[in-house]
């Protein structure tokens, strides 16, 4: 199960940009790589620092902090699975942008 957030208009970037989205009480950062919309939260794994600000390669974005690479696409520290940030699939529907956060599964 999922939910879709909406992105208001002045937040989704332009080509080559990123904005930091303050939805729910959540920290995300929305990137535009050549038209590819990716969202992550922006704090990284390993000190908290944010990642919006970071230097954007690509699809990689650097954090500032103490220099560790993201995926925008899968959330993952570059050659590594172990350490990632929460990334989420972004979706347009008749020219409207959201963010798809998946919803936990409560304990049985």
């Amino acid at each position: 199960m999922s939910r879709r957030i909406a992105v208001p208009p002045e937040k989704v970037p332009a080509p080559g940009l990123r904005t930091l989205f303050e939805p729910e009480g959540r920290s995300l950062a929305l990137f535009n790589v050549a038209g590819q919309l990716y969202a992550i939260d922006d704090s990284c794994p390993h000190q908290g620092a944010s990642l919006c600000g970071g230097r954007l390669e690509g699809r990689v974005i650097q954090c500032l902090a103490h220099g560790l690479r993201f995926d925008l696409a899968s959330g993952c520290l570059l050659n590594s699975s172990s350490v990632k940030v929460g990334s989420y699939p972004v979706e347009v529907v008749d020219g409207q942008v959201f963010i798809v956060i998946a919803c936990k599964e409560p304990a049985s």
